[in-house]
């Protein structure tokens, strides 16, 4: 189903002043065929004055609809709105009888068979504007309404929604059961949430609270593996949340739902949080891997106070949601859980991404101006690296200036202020700024009105005397950071030892003394506090270079890593340069975080794109041989997740099949770990791309493993063969069977384009603008997503898939989130055409 009309904010204000909206009795049947499932909905609402409005449902059939009683002509929809017309100051009952269609694209109610087991779930996804795919609503979220939800189901399935449910009866027809749940406090139309299907449980009680985690039968051994591990961060967090927050958990229950082919990470549905299931572990991770679990359980919690208790008016806000949630969410996770190095991975994996949107054209500020979020189509496209890890790094550096205790104070303000109600950053600056004597009005000004990123370097001069430092701001945001100084520690050729940490506020003109020599290693924004590239020196960062590995702490040595992959993608350190450090100093590395995200930037930018095609086997032997030095440090069995980090890089850096293809013979990497289905899938990709696999492999594969990832591992691996009837196969998957799912979808985009298979896959470079063009148009915002995301020839570094693109670019047929994903990769293109030249 493609995209609909977009509300407009004028249009939304425009309804908001003319209506309020009492309360949704959604009643949902999900007994009919795989296709469609009836919906009836009954809101209750009032008129301010005489007006007319519109409500938004996009049906597969609309049967009737009565407003007072009164029959309205369902010929008067007009694609995704129905007019009503006359209303006259007072209540008024409206009720829509419907056959809606599910969704295979994790938009509104979405309908997924486990291929493991025959089971069938349900669950909806109404953000943004995808609650009209499910039942009609004023959709905009400062029309908050109560929602209860009556659902008929099979007798074996069970139903989830915001508040709790109970089975009340059964349909003497069929045997179907009748579920109800409790009405919500006041909510936005798109916290509304329903999932069912014969859900796995395990539940328990927590203050009070009934508190649940749910995930697909098929899964239900792994669940309960980590059950124990997810209830203790849930109720860690949530006692930690009634610490920080004077306003208690407003909601009637706590469940969790691990969804299938969830297209977020998850969402903050009050009373129903939905996960996507690759939460649930079916095999193997990291240790970072569980803490990045924890943090998301963390921020959708922290949503249920800033989001759902107290809602933005109109997108533009949208940063105060995930910004707030990011933010708190690290901070929780490390005062209430072990994981307490967790801002590592946030500087390491989440500040680039940050950084890195921040420097293309389509960046935006924190906080945009209410004027370029026109519509609900415009404000989908800021979901990115900005709403969340720059405006979480803002927080945070917030949180420096003013205080925590400051900070706290004015975000309970807030919460009191407008429980239950909608907000602004207006309201959120006014309370903040009541709890303190600093001017936060104009750090929320050039904090989160502005775009861009600034750059802090180090001035040191030496003297006869001693040394000075001044810091030089290529930018125009004020920073308050540590400076850390270090020297070498006698004796040891790596080895680095902390002199002195000065806190300092720039600009502020100051300028910073030392006695003796200058330090060997000088680093700004020691503890990563604000938001900023930062330079090295020129002594400090031939200390770097050699020492990176001795720096004895984590966090330091992520904002020197940070700092060595800004001065590559700005072309002023050479990428083999910072491979070459890789080799040297990361089969010394201890954290997971920092491993794992050096990693993945030598091995998927680096290689793949910043290295002209020539030079990409030799990264890749410098990266195996790397990954290779780590593997031999972990075999004493101290150190898993490190090891299961190196083995995955050398499986997808192999340039030869011979190691990865015994280890496959084996089951097991030599000394460990045995080969899990993740690890098994991982082997034959990459088999896959070298030719050193074949069709019946793959399907003896997934006959032996029948789940949903080892049908995403087919797909990926049969796309990635390097063969001309594969290609051309997956690419009519893709691009003209619009039966694919939004996971099927990516597993077959994620293998098509192989560096390796340049010359093969050429001709569909010319192609894929048309066609995704086409696509996207037809199927959606999320396969628009997916086909900019992960079907973009990302290989094709060259001036002519650079002008392609731009040409695409003015197709009129282009949906904007397409439109933006385009922009953002072309930037990309762009950006490793300049290193390659460099």
């Amino acid at each position: 189903m493609g995209p609909m009309s977009a509300l407009t904010r004028n249009e939304a204000q425009t309804r908001a002043a003319l209506l309020d909206v009492h309360h949704y009795h959604v009643t949902l049947d999900l007994t009919g065929d795989d296709e469609t499932f009836d919906s009836t909905t009954v809101i209750t609402f009032g008129a301010k004055s005489a007006g007319d409005t519109f409500v938004e449902l996009k049906p597969d059939e609309l049967r009737s609809a009565t407003l007072d009683g009164h029959p309205l002509d369902p010929a008067a929809l007009d694609d995704n709105r129905l007019p009503l017309t006359g209303l006259t100051p007072g209540d008024h009952v409206l009720r829509v009888e419907a056959r809606m269609r599910y969704s295979r694209t994790g938009e509104g109610l979405h309908r997924f068979t486990d291929p493991a087991d025959g089971e069938t779930y349900v669950y909806t996804q109404m953000f943004m504007d995808d609650v009209q795919r499910v039942f009609p609503a004023f959709d905009q979220p400062d029309l908050k309404a109560v929602f209860a939800f009556t659902v008929t189901a099979p007798a074996h399935w069970t139903v989830l929604a915001n508040g709790v449910t109970q089975r009340t009866g059964r349909r003497e027809t069929d045997g179907a059961d009748i579920w109800e749940s409790a009405p919500t406090p006041v909510i936005s139309t798109y916290l509304a949430a329903v999932a069912a299907g014969p859900w796995h449980s395990v539940r328990t009680e927590h203050a009070g609270l009934p508190f649940g985690l749910h995930c697909r039968r098929s899964l239900a051994p792994h669940l309960d593996a980590d059950a124990d591990e997810l209830l203790d961060i849930t109720r860690a967090c949530y006692d930690r949340y009634h610490e920080k927050f004077s306003e208690p958990y407003p909601f009637d229950s706590y469940d969790q739902a691990f969804v299938p082919e969830f297209n977020a990470g998850a969402m903050e549905n009050p009373g129903l949080v939905t996960f996507r299931d690759e939460f649930i572990f079916r095999s193997a991770v990291t240790d970072t891997e569980r803490m990045r679990r924890a943090m998301v359980v963390a921020h959708e919690m922290a949503h249920m106070w800033f989001g759902d208790l107290v809602t933005l008016r109109w997108w533009d806000d949208i940063w105060l949601n995930e910004s707030f949630a990011e933010y708190m969410g690290y901070q929780t996770i490390v005062e209430a859980t072990r994981f307490t190095d967790t801002w590592t991975e946030f500087a390491v994996t989440r500040k680039s991404w940050g950084y890195d949107a921040d420097q293309r054209p389509s960046t935006h500020p924190v906080a945009p101006d209410p004027d370029d979020v026109p519509d609900t189509a415009s404000a989908l496209l800021n979901f990115d690296g900005i709403s969340y890890a720059k405006g979480a790094s803002a927080l945070r550096q917030l949180v420096a200036w003013l205080g925590e205790k400051d900070f706290l104070a004015g975000i309970n303000t807030h919460f009191t202020r407008h429980k239950f109600a909608n907000a602004s950053l207006a309201d959120f600056v006014d309370s903040l700024a009541a709890a303190t004597d600093r001017d936060v009005h104009t750090w929320a000004d050039i904090w989160l009105r502005t775009t861009g990123i600034d750059t802090l370097t180090p001035e040191i001069q030496e003297g006869p005397g001693g040394w000075t430092l001044a810091v030089r701001r290529d930018g125009s945001r004020p920073h308050r950071i540590a400076v850390a100084t270090y020297d070498h520690t006698p004796g040891s050729d790596r080895a680095l030892e902390p002199r002195d940490q000065l806190d300092l506020d720039v600009p502020s003109g100051e300028i910073i003394s030392g006695a003796g020599r200058r330090p060997a290693l000088l680093l700004l924004n020691e503890g990563d506090l604000t938001y900023a590239k930062v330079r090295l020196d020129e002594t400090s960062l031939e200390t770097a270079l050699r020492r990176l590995s001795g720096i004895p702490d984590a966090l330091s040595r992520a904002v020197v890593w940070n700092a060595l992959r800004d001065m590559v993608r700005d072309g002023e350190l050479a990428p083999q340069d910072y491979l070459q450090t890789v080799h040297a100093h990361l089969p010394e590395e201890t954290d997971l975080a920092v491993v794992q995200g050096v990693l993945a930037f030598a091995r998927g930018q680096i290689a793949d794109h910043y290295l002209p095609p020539q030079e990409r086997a030799g990264a890749l032997r410098l990266i195996t041989s790397t990954t290779r030095d780590l593997i031999r440090r972990t075999e004493d069995g101290h150190h898993p997740g490190l090891r299961l980090a190196a083995v995955r890089v050398f499986i997808d850096s192999a340039t030869q099949p011979d190691t990865i293809a015994a280890w496959l013979a084996d089951g097991t990497v030599t000394g460990g770990p045995e080969l899990d289905p993740e690890l098994r899938w991982r082997v034959l990709g990459r088999l896959a791309v070298l030719g050193a696999v074949t069709e019946r492999e793959i399907a003896d594969a997934l006959a032996a493993d029948p789940s949903a990832t080892g049908e995403e591992g087919a797909a990926r691996c049969r796309a990635a063969l390097p063969d001309a009837e594969a290609k051309a196969a997956a690419w009519a998957r893709m691009f003209e069977d619009d039966s694919l799912s939004n996971y099927l979808f990516t597993a077959t985009a994620q293998g098509f384009w192989q560096p390796e298979q340049a010359e093969l896959t050429e001709p569909y470079v010319a192609r894929y603008w048309a066609d995704a063009v086409a696509l996207a148009a037809r199927r959606g915002p999320a396969i628009g997503e997916a086909v900019g995301r992960w079907a973009f020839p990302t290989h094709a570094v060259s001036e002519t898939t650079l002008q392609a693109g731009k040409a695409c670019l003015e197709e009129p047929d282009l949906i904007p989130l397409l439109h933006r994903k385009l922009t953002d990769q072309l930037d990309d293109l762009s950006r490793a055409l300049r290193i390659r030249t460099t």
